[in-house]
């Protein structure tokens, strides 16, 4: 659900209650930038390291998809992701060497994908909810309490935080392919 006529407005979204509409709001336009930061890049570039220790641009691109997934079950569903769901989604969380060891070798219409019917489930299940049920609180990192909207908020700011090493990566690699 991105309208990107209105993409540079933070505002309501008809269907969502006033606060849930803007923060998916702000979740477009990360979105949106995430796809303009990733557009044209193929296969061997999706799939480039800089080093060994690194995430590739198709890794982050799962990253992103896995996150959010991760933060539905656990925000709508009340639970943490089950074993199967952990060998789907565990290597895009985790990141690193096990990242490196599976995500790999898909085209950048894939991501896309996994990225687009994530975003869908969102925003089907942010219809079901109300501004009260962003403020309620439970128990997070280091057993602190944190409400639902921080939550969320943290999802969209992971994506923006790792946007920024998907343009430094990008940057880096059409460097090495012009050298």
């Amino acid at each position: 659900m991105l309208n990107t006529d209105r993409i540079y407005q933070i505002t309501d979204i008809p269907g969502y209650s006033p606060e849930v509409g803007r923060l998916l709001s702000m979740m477009n336009y990360a979105r949106h930038t995430t796809l303009q930061a990733a557009e044209g890049l193929h296969r061997e570039q999706l799939d480039h390291l800089l080093d060994p220790e690194s995430n590739s641009i198709g890794m982050l691109l799962l990253h992103f998809a896995a996150v959010e997934y991760a933060y539905q079950v656990g925000t709508f569903e009340g639970r943490e992701l089950n074993e199967g769901e952990m060998d789907t989604w565990g290597p895009a969380l985790k990141l690193g060497i096990e990242g490196r060891e599976h995500i790999q070798g898909h085209d950048l219409a894939y991501y896309l994908s996994v990225l687009s019917e994530v975003r869908n489930r969102t925003f089907e299940l942010f219809q079901s909810v109300d501004d009260e049920w962003l403020h309620v609180e439970e128990p997070y990192w280091n057993n602190k309490s944190t409400n639902r909207y921080f939550m969320w908020f943290h999802v969209l700011e992971d994506e923006i935080n790792h946007r920024g090493q998907i343009r430094w990566i990008r940057k880096r690699v059409r460097e090495e392919e012009r050298a």
